[in-house]
């Protein structure tokens, strides 16, 4: 169990548009709660995403030990660029959308201060991903119709909060369409039409859908799924069953698990939420890269 940073300067990473104005919102009481644990919180918040990754690099060089992004997945993911590889601890306060990586780590659901709390307190090594282009990845890598819909989700005033991924994806239904797609899997390769795939470190992607329910985030291992050729009135009842997990096992549904993913096919891609280069790309698993302060206290979950 590592306890980095218990005094001196905590950085923080605030999103502007983070859950529509949640994570400004959030903002003084975490300032507060670090204040009152006797710490000074330090905003490095860029006025765009570059500027944003560009200060977390480097106050991490600079010897920063402590990061806490106020957001959501993407605002975790610009963090991630600074803390990944490092001796950096990274806490995370969700108050985006999707907020699927807090979900791994039981923060979904907490209050400010209790989230805030949990990211100044004991951390535990995790695993990364990280892509053939120098970027790290905190939890999933998509393409395909999830890429639609994130697009259609971004643009969405309501519903706020996780449903409007449900709400997206219903709306983007009718424009689904299949792609020729090849996963090669620690030197296997497969080829599929699909409609979509996720590479995941942790189960959910869109807001809790249980994309690969296995998908654990220190197993030293990154997790596949595959859907297609399925058609919509398929991909409609498979759709409820993602929440639990339950498509894994359907016929159109094709799963994997290695240690190096590459991905080929004509689609763009998304990595935490966030628009990256389109495929092909190759990602690679690099096992404890990150330090999370955002364990569970009970001693059975910190190592």
């Amino acid at each position: 169990m590592l306890d980095r940073g218990a005094v001196g300067e905590v950085h923080l990473l605030v999103s502007p548009r983070g859950g529509r104005g949640r994570a400004a919102a959030a903002a003084p009481i975490v300032r507060r709660v670090i204040e009152q644990a006797g710490r000074t919180p330090i905003d490095i918040s860029g006025a765009s995403a570059e500027e944003t990754t560009d200060a977390a690099r480097t106050v991490v060089a600079a010897g920063a030990e402590r990061l806490v992004a106020v957001g959501g997945d993407g605002t975790l993911h610009l963090a991630l660029q600074g803390a990944a590889g490092t001796d950096a601890v990274l806490g995370l306060v969700p108050a985006g959308t999707g907020n699927d990586y807090a979900r791994a780590f039981g923060l979904f659901g907490l209050s400010v201060e209790e989230a805030t709390a949990r990211a100044l307190g004991p951390a535990r090594p995790v695993d990364v991903i990280r892509t053939d282009r120098g970027r790290w990845v905190a939890f999933s890598v998509t393409g395909g119709f999830s890429v639609d819909v994130n697009v259609r989700a971004d643009r969405m005033r309501f519903p706020k909060g996780p449903s409007r991924y449900t709400v997206a994806t219903l709306l983007t239904m009718p424009g689904l369409r299949h792609r020729e797609l090849a996963v090669t899997v620690d030197g296997q390769r497969a080829e599929f039409r699909s409609a979509l795939f996720a590479v995941n470190n942790t189960p959910t992607f869109g807001g809790g859908m249980a994309i690969c329910p296995d998908a654990d985030p220190a197993d030293g291992l990154i997790d596949v799924c595959a859907v297609g050729p399925a058609g919509r009135a398929t991909m409609l009842r498979l759709l409820p069953k993602v929440f639990e997990g339950g498509h894994v096992g359907h016929r159109h549904v094709h799963m994997m698990r290695g240690r190096t993913v590459t991905i080929e096919g004509e689609m763009d891609l998304v990595a935490d939420g966030e628009e990256i280069s389109p495929a092909p790309i190759t990602l690679e698993v690099v096992p404890g890269a990150l330090h999370v302060a955002a364990a569970d206290p009970s001693p059975s979950t910190l190592s």
